[in-house]
């Protein structure tokens, strides 16, 4: 009998919580998030053109409260020019990004936090961009508080990698790098390419440039018609210019192809891992495509 009691004693202090102290101890102990003395503290960088309330949103979606320390910048129509020729001072700014450096050889690992929101760029998007760019080695998190393209978190990752690692990116680079995520996004609006494909054949191509060192324009237009005929990928003429334009672009540049093999693995693997069984099924991609254009139909009948 005093057993029994004894068992109901526990079950209700369980119950009333009176026990509580030793989880609350236990939380009470867990080790505070360090701030790395090495690498430095995480960026933040803001599109200019947030209101204070759309501001407040993107610091929770990138967690900013959830880090000891933090530097925060801002990124506006200035530095669009500065490191993209031809650009538009004047563009409006949104999407921003929290970028924190890694260890030398962990690579890119990037987060779009608010994917509702960035509408045209995926991750492997930008971590192709990046890459061309000359970014390696961090954690990258996009957010914006309302539907923009995407574009111009670019930029402020940019800005946030040259303060947090005191380096200079090579303008030629990032210039390509830019044109690169315009060419990415064209083939997967007008071109009418799923997102991971295109990301999956920029991936390939490049992958093809570091091993082969194309030395003229035609090595480079052939090894982008090997890729397209490999994925089964068909663009119009115009398209296929587009893509074969920024491959020669990108096999000019003064980039270390054997290290970039390596990265562009890492990216392929992602890719493998994101999307490997859908990218394989055409079957899908297909009811994809006749239920986007069965409901474009139905919604056009709407208005008739």
């Amino acid at each position: 009998m005093k057993k029994i009691w004894m068992k109901m004693m526990v079950a209700t202090l369980l119950t009333f919580g009176i026990l509580a102290p030793a989880t609350s101890y236990a939380a009470d102990n867990t080790p505070p998030k360090a701030i790395d003395e090495k690498l430095g503290v995480p960026i933040v960088v803001y599109g200019a053109n947030l209101s204070e309330a759309e501001k407040e949103s993107v610091k929770k979606s990138l967690k900013v409260n959830d880090e000891p320390e933090i530097e925060e910048i801002t990124v506006a129509g200035e530095d669009l020019v500065k490191y993209i020729k031809d650009s538009n001072a004047s563009s409006r700014m949104y999407s921003s990004a929290k970028i924190t450096r890694k260890e030398k050889g962990q690579g890119l690992v990037i987060e779009i936090v608010t994917p509702s929101n960035i509408t045209q760029v995926t991750s492997e998007m930008y971590a192709n961009a990046m890459l061309t760019a000359g970014i390696e080695d961090a954690t990258v998190q996009v957010a914006a508080p309302k539907a923009v393209t995407g574009h111009s978190a670019l930029v402020g990752i940019y800005k946030a990698y040259e303060v947090t690692t005191g380096e200079k990116l090579d303008t030629e680079r990032t210039d390509v790098a830019n044109e690169e995520l315009s060419v990415a996004t064209t083939l997967a609006e007008s071109a009418g390419v799923d997102d991971a494909k295109v990301a999956e054949l920029l991936t390939e191509i490049k992958k093809q440039i570091a091993e082969l060192k194309p030395a003229t324009r035609e090595d480079v237009e052939q090894i982008v018609q090997d890729q397209l005929s490999k994925l089964e990928i068909n663009l119009s003429e115009k398209d296929r210019q587009l893509l074969v334009d920024l491959m020669d672009k990108i096999s000019k540049l003064n980039i270390d192809f054997s290290k970039w093999s390596e990265q562009l693995n890492d990216i392929s693997n992602t890719l493998q891992e994101k999307f490997g069984a859908l990218m394989e099924d055409k079957g899908f991609w297909a009811s994809v495509k006749n239920f986007f254009s069965n409901l474009k139909d139905s919604v056009a009948s709407w208005f008739n």
